[in-house]
C-alpha cells in the first residue's frame, strides 16, 4: 500500500537512544528538548546542506551536440551558461543549492526526525542496532548501524548506500551480508574492523519498503511533483543529520561509501552536504552525454533520471562540488553502465579542478579489467583511502 499522502511527522519513542534531542535543520536544537534519557522521545536532526561547462544536447533526437564537452576547456567547473545561454551560479554553495532544487517537491529540510530503535546485538565480532527512523514524514525507513565492539569515544563514521542490482528485497541487508558483485567481507564487518561506526538504510522501494514497483513509485511520484531520486538523496541526507549527532561519531571524520546505485548516491550526498569529509565510490562514475550517445539509457533503473538535470549539471560538475575533499573512485573497464570514453573525460576534469584547487592528491581513479564489480584489489585501496583520509 502507497504511502506518499501528507500527514503530520510522526514522533517515535525511542528505547535506550544514542542520539540527542531534538534538532532543527540548522543544527540547533528545537525549544524545550534536551538530551536523551532512557526512554526517552528522540527527534533526530537535519543538515545544512566548478566546473560550470554546459553542454548543449538536442534533447528531441536524444543526442549530444558535437564537441559538447571541448566547449569547457580551461574554463572554471563552478561557473559558466546553462544550455539556453544564462549564466549559471557562480559559487560552490549556490550550485548545491541549484542541485538540491531539480530533485522536486520535498520534504521540508527543517522538520524534525527522529528514531527508535528495536534491537540490538553482536554479529561477527561487532555490534548491530536495528533501527527504525522518521526520516520524511511519509513512510518509516529500516536502517541498520554497525559499531566496534568494546568501542569508546567518538569514531569515524561511514553513511553506507547500498546497491540496486535488481534485488529490490535486499537493500540495507547488502551491509551485513555482502552481494555477489563486492567482495566476501561485508562491508559492516570491514569498517567496524577499521574502528569506525556505520549506518546503512533501505531506500526508498528497497528491502523492508520493496512494497511498490520503482517504475510505479517514480510514476505516482512524478504526478505528486515529487522525483524518485530525489526522495532517495533527502532520505540519504537526513540519515547523515541523524548519524552525526550520536554520542560516539566524530563530526569531523565522515565519510560516505556505495557500489553501483551506493555510488551514485556518494557522490550526490557528498556533493550537497560538506560534512561528508571523505567520498568512496565503485562502479557507476557515469558521464551522462557519453551514456546518451553510446544509446545505454536502458543500462539504468528509472530511479536514475532527474528532470531538468542536463540543463545545468553534468556529471563531472556534480562531482567537481566534492572538491577539494579526498575521493576516491573505482571502476570497470569492461562495465557496460559506465562508456569509458565518458569516465575518462570526467577523470581529466576532476583532476583539473583538484590541481587548480591545490589539491592533486585528492582526487584517484582505479581501473580494472573487469566489469560491474569490486576487485579484491580495489578492496585493499579503498580500506588504505579511508585509513589515509578518514
Amino acid at each position: 500500500m502507497l504511502s506518499l499522502s501528507s500527514k503530520p511527522p510522526m514522533q517515535i519513542v525511542v528505547r535506550e537512544a544514542a542520539w540527542p534531542g531534538s534538532i532543527r535543520a540548522d543544527g540547533g536544537a528545537l525549544e524545550g528538548m534536551g538530551r536523551l534519557s532512557h526512554g526517552a522521545s528522540s527527534m533526530w536532526p537535519m543538515t545544512n546542506t566548478g566546473i560550470s561547462r554546459r553542454e548543449v544536447l538536442a534533447l528531441g533526437a536524444m543526442t549530444p551536440f558535437a564537441g559538447t564537452h571541448s566547449l569547457v576547456a580551461g574554463t572554471d567547473l563552478r561557473a559558466g551558461a546553462d544550455v539556453a545561454g544564462r549564466p549559471e551560479p557562480a559559487t560552490p554553495a549556490e550550485r548545491r543549492k541549484q542541485l538540491y532544487a531539480l530533485l522536486g517537491d520535498l520534504p521540508d529540510r527543517g522538520r524534525p526526525v527522529s528514531g527508535r530503535k528495536v534491537a540490538e546485538g553482536e554479529r561477527d565480532g561487532y555490534i548491530l542496532e536495528t533501527w527504525v527512523l522518521d526520516l520524511n514524514g511519509l513512510e518509516t525507513v529500516p536502517a541498520y548501524v554497525a559499531r566496534p565492539r568494546g568501542a569508546t569515544g567518538r569514531l569515524p563514521a561511514v553513511l553506507f548506500n547500498h546497491s540496486h542490482g535488481g534485488g529490490y528485497t535486499i537493500g540495507k541487508k547488502e551491509f551485513v551480508e555482502g552481494r555477489s558483485y563486492l567482495q566476501p567481507k561485508p562491508y559492516a564487518k570491514e569498517l567496524t574492523d577499521l574502528g569506525y561506526v556505520a549506518l546503512a538504510i533501505d531506500h526508498w522501494v528497497f528491502g523492508e519498503r520493496s512494497h511498490t514497483s520503482e517504475l510505479d513509485m517514480f510514476k505516482l511520484m512524478l504526478w505528486r511533483g515529487q522525483v524518485l531520486w530525489g526522495m532517495m538523496v533527502y532520505d540519504s541526507l537526513r540519515a547523515l543529520d541523524l548519524m552525526l549527532q550520536r554520542p560516539d561519531v566524530d563530526p569531523e571524520r565522515v565519510a560516505t561509501l556505495g557500489m553501483s546505485m551506493g555510488r551514485t548516491m556518494a557522490w550526490w550526498v557528498a556533493a550537497l552536504d560538506e560534512r561528508v569529509k571523505v567520498t568512496v565510490d565503485i562502479n557507476c562514475l557515469t558521464d551522462f552525454d557519453s551514456l546518451i550517445a553510446d544509446k545505454g539509457l536502458a543500462r539504468h533503473g528509472i530511479y536514475y533520471y532527474v528532470p531538468g538535470l542536463l540543463k545545468h549539471f553534468t556529471t563531472a560538475q556534480i562531482n567537481a562540488l566534492i572538491a577539494p575533499r579526498p575521493h576516491l573512485g573505482l571502476i570497470g573497464l569492461r562495465d557496460a553502465l559506465t562508456p569509458l570514453e565518458g569516465v575518462e573525460r570526467i577523470d581529466r576534469e576532476l583532476k583539473a579542478v583538484y590541481a587548480g584547487l591545490g589539491h592533486p592528491e585528492r582526487w584517484k581513479l582505479l581501473r580494472y579489467d573487469v566489469e560491474h564489480q569490486e576487485t579484491p584489489e580495489g578492496r585493499e585501496a579503498i580500506v588504505a583511502f579511508l585509513r589515509q583520509w578518514l
